[in-house]
């Protein structure tokens, strides 16, 4: 999986298409990712103490990694690699920014 935590990205396809936001959480098994404030569902949270609230929640739900796009510069772009000063580093192909 070419997308690393904290990459921004745009979401292509599914109900939050054009959002944008950074990636929270990766899991490469399943090939998804979790974007900041996209794809929001309300889950029941159960009141584990008498201090803590229980209740309906929003949290994030994961998104296959085939749905979202590398934003770079306001720009979708894939990930390349290249080698510089013998570092093996990702860039956007589109806009040549290193990562």
């Amino acid at each position: 999986m070419r997308l690393k935590k904290n990459d921004t990205v745009k979401i292509i396809a599914g109900k939050d298409k054009g959002k944008t936001g950074k990636i929270v959480k990766i899991d490469p098994v399943k090939e998804r990712v979790y974007v900041q404030g996209a794809n929001m569902i309300t889950k029941t949270i159960k009141k584990r103490s008498p201090q803590d609230k229980g209740g309906m929640m929003e949290v994030e739900a994961p998104i296959h990694v085939s749905n979202v796009a590398l934003l770079s510069k306001d720009k979708v772009s894939k990930v390349g690699y290249r080698i510089e000063n013998g570092k093996k580093v990702r860039y956007a192909k589109k806009t040549g920014e290193v990562l």
